[in-house]
């Protein structure tokens, strides 16, 4: 068999893993063909393929990023896209797609998967937003990279009595921030799944500055928002895709907070650290788990389907579970972030 793979959407620790499993996997054990097709979907429609053995992958475990470069481009969206792709798949003589991305990727993964086209999902995404599994490969890293920076936030709130705002990913869902939040002590953690009233942050700060500690932590998710029922509102800026700019909520709450305080108040905006460096341990092992999973999966004729986790196993789940949906933090998480 031929099988084509390619990485789409942002980048994020564990991919290379990933791919790296696929090889791997389907030439030593199966004996596939491996053509790997650079920049997402857009290399792809380009016909961007380049052949991949194991001498390729030697070496990429370690590595952030991904070898085969990314692009957000979804091939539903592009003027005869779709049959683009099939004149693809027949010039290359692919028998299968190995499509490894967000949720973005992987709806669009499942719209050239309903054309008859065999198509195995990998999610992937350091805001593990993905419905249908317990963890995408990228957030373990995003979480520890997020975790390091509070806990180095600490010593300076502490030395100065400041307020300190650590502005993390997560336009939709607060998984980063509500995880490495309460992994790092933050004492105030805002994410989207809950808006928050600015009044209330703030009085929760004075309080802690006067009874118990002369300094705050506060993280906050890009996409948190203030409640209808806040005196506050957000001046709102996005870019052209319609998404919060980074950095435009922290600086807001920053001010906000010390304003309403008398705090001095500073803010640090992580943005793209959070996705780049060495995959943790986790994060490699989980890409090569559901690299593994996927190639398989192809070589058994299985389409429209995604490798997913449920508890201890690897699991494959149709594409339908998580077309549209997005992954929210659970509310007993949010109460645990609370309540800290």
């Amino acid at each position: 068999m031929r099988i084509g793979v390619l990485t789409g959407g942002g980048d994020c620790p564990g991919l290379n893993a990933a791919i790296r499993a696929i090889v791997k996997r389907g030439s030593s054990e199966h004996g596939h063909s491996i053509v790997g097709f650079r920049n997402g979907w857009r290399g792809f429609l380009d016909g961007n393929a380049v052949p991949l053995d194991r001498n390729d992958v030697r070496g990429v475990l370690v590595h952030g990023g991904t070898m085969l470069g990314t692009a957000r481009c979804h091939p539903d969206k592009e003027p005869g896209g779709l049959e683009r792709v099939r004149e693809v798949v027949e010039a290359e003589r692919l028998d299968a797609i190995i499509c490894i991305g967000g949720d973005g990727t992987l709806k669009a993964a499942s719209r050239v998967a309903d054309t008859g086209i065999p198509v195995i999902g990998i999610p992937k995404t350091i805001d593990n937003d993905v419905v249908g599994t317990d963890v995408s490969i990228g957030f373990d890293t995003a979480m520890m990279i997020a975790t390091e920076a509070i806990d180095r936030l600490h010593s300076t709130a502490e030395s100065h009595n400041r307020v300190m705002v650590v502005e993390l990913m997560g336009r939709h869902s607060g998984w980063i921030a509500v995880a490495a939040g309460i992994a790092g002590g933050a004492d105030i953690i805002l994410a989207p799944e809950e808006p928050f009233d600015m009044e209330k942050v703030a009085k929760r700060i004075t309080y802690r500055h006067r009874s118990q500690a002369g300094f705050s932590i506060v993280a906050v998710a890009e996409g948190a928002r203030p409640s209808e029922e806040s005196d506050w509102s957000l001046d709102t800026t996005t870019d052209e895709a319609g998404n919060p700019i980074a950095g435009e909520i922290g600086q807001q709450v920053t001010r906000e907070i010390q304003a309403r305080t008398g705090y001095e108040a500073r803010l640090t905006v992580l943005g793209y650290v959070q996705r780049g460096g060495t995959p943790t341990a986790a994060d490699r092992l989980l890409a090569t788990r559901m690299g593994v999973a996927a190639i398989d999966a192809a070589t058994l004729g299985v389409t429209k389907k995604f490798t997913a986790v449920r508890g201890p196993e690897i699991v494959l789940e149709d594409f339908s579970v998580m077309v549209g949906k997005t992954r929210f933090v659970p509310k007993e998480l949010l109460e645990a972030a609370r309540g800290l």
